[in-house]
């Protein structure tokens, strides 16, 4: 409006307060748009999002595949914490002592037929979580080493939990007819038991990165075309068993597969969680050659780039 067709008498103060107030109005309505959250980008909503360059690098981030499994260690708390997992088990049903980071789940496990049959144990894993890990290779001698239909008759104990519930892990043969897990997952259909997800161990004998990467997603697939259920890799490294031995890849080749493996696993929309085998060092005579972290809580060139992965 022009000077001259001003109204006579209006004072400038009047005008201040309705400026003022239309502001303040704005403010409040751009307020309420970010309170009531939308869901468009939210690329900045990550810690460390905005960090300016040259910033101390902080733990990697935390992905919801990726995870450990461990035995208990002195810096095992700030191990897993800097090691971007977000989960952990320790084939056990408790956490036996360990700390676990903010962020990362405790998973526990009823390992074999005495942890099913201990009434305390089965109570007490109800309160680690919501997801319970079954029999730990049930089809092999040194493991829990039970026949399909012992380890079915305990099932239903485990279903009493409540909880979401794993198979049991074979050592091998997920997807062949006939094998243990075959007859395991028959009986379970036929007795209308639950299994919320399928547990699979792997061990490669070729050490060759592209053909070992092959070769665990063809079994992947061949379990998942078989039973249709999502899949947690719970042990995996490349080992060679065969011949009663464990021939293990060289560094290199262990940290090659780390991180193509993990890629692929991270592009199966079926596989659920991972574990490579395994996060902590070895016990004493135990196996060693694909451990992530030594004993005093630094990496080992598997465990860069398993730190990297997700």
């Amino acid at each position: 409006m022009p000077p001259s067709h001003r109204r006579p008498g209006r004072p400038k103060v009047l005008i201040l307060v309705v400026c003022a107030v239309i502001a303040v109005a704005a403010l409040s309505i751009g307020g309420w748009i970010v309170a009531s959250g939308s869901d468009g980008d939210k690329s900045g909503s990550e810690p460390g999002a905005n960090s300016s360059p040259g910033a101390t690098k902080g733990p990697a981030r935390l992905t919801t595949k990726k995870g450990a499994a461990l035995n208990p260690f002195a810096p095992v708390t700030s191990a897993l914490a800097d090691s971007g997992v977000s989960w952990y088990y320790d084939w056990d049903g408790s956490p036996q002592g360990i700390k676990s980071p903010p962020g990362v789940q405790y998973v526990p496990m009823i390992w074999g037929d005495k942890a099913a049959n201990d009434g305390k144990t089965l109570a007490a894993v109800k309160k680690e979580g919501d997801t319970l890990l079954g029999f730990n290779e049930p089809d092999f001698e040194s493991q829990s080493n039970m026949s399909p239909d012992e380890a079915l008759k305990l099932w239903p104990k485990l279903e009493a939990t409540g909880m979401r519930l794993g198979s049991p892990a074979p050592a091998n043969g997920g997807a062949e007819d006939g094998s243990w897990f075959d007859e395991f997952m028959k009986g379970a259909e036929e007795r209308g038991y639950r299994i919320d997800f399928i547990a699979l161990h792997w061990y490669g004998g070729n050490f060759e990165t592209e053909e070992a990467v092959e070769g665990l997603k063809e079994y992947l697939q061949a379990v998942y075309d078989k039973y249709h259920k999502p899949i947690w890799l719970t042990e995996y490294a490349l080992i060679n068993f065969a011949n009663g031995g464990a021939d293990v890849a060289s560094e290199d080749q262990q940290v090659a597969f780390v991180k193509a493996s993990t890629q692929m696993l991270d592009g199966l929309s079926f596989v659920e969680r991972y574990s490579w085998f395994k996060f902590s060092p070895p016990k004493e005579g135990g196996q060693a050659g694909t451990t992530l972290y030594n004993a005093d809580g630094s990496t080992t060139p598997m465990g860069d780039a398993y730190r990297e992965a997700g």
